[in-house]
């Protein structure tokens, strides 16, 4: 069975290298891209975002579809794989993800922000597996977030070795 880091290999995900590039949360103000405490890892809000360009903007239920809801946390969900690779070197690493918190810019009818969510539960059920890569998930329907983005995740992992 191949290992995290040989599946997003063959899936040809484009994970970000935060070390090389910088943690890009930094331009959204003062915070640190993780904490860590014993075996569980805490990440700092991750959006849809390639470099400095925001890939997916606007609100769910009026200028983004549901389908691009979705795309744009599978891209955040990459996004968190290069932020757990910034914090322990490796996806392999990854015991299990112990829970995420979503946030989905969007009107105030619009009741699908499970279905937005799914796009980075999915991407991390395809990486790890479902036993390692599904964990708890809360998602909430939001009025704005920095920058126009329509979705951002906080992500707790837990991590092997010390």
């Amino acid at each position: 069975m191949a290992s995290p880091e040989q599946l997003a290999l063959m899936m040809g995900l484009d994970i970000p290298d935060f070390d090389q590039m910088g943690y890009y949360g930094a331009d959204y103000g003062t915070m640190k891209p993780f904490h860590r405490v014993g075996s569980l890892l805490f990440l700092s809000g991750h959006v849809a975002q390639i470099g400095a360009e925001i890939t997916h903007k606007g609100r769910l239920g009026k200028d983004v579809t549901t389908e691009e809801g979705y795309l744009a946390a599978r891209q955040t969900g990459i996004n968190v794989l290069g932020g757990i690779k910034q914090a322990v070197g490796s996806l392999d690493r990854v015991k299990s993800i112990v829970r995420t918190l979503n946030f989905v810019v969007c009107t105030p009818e619009y009741e699908e922000v499970h279905k937005v969510s799914s796009g980075l539960s999915d991407l991390f059920v395809e990486v790890f597996g479902r036993e390692r890569g599904l964990g708890g998930r809360a998602t909430i329907g939001v009025m704005a977030l920095a920058n126009g983005v329509c979705f951002e995740t906080w992500a707790t992992v837990e991590i092997e070795g010390d």
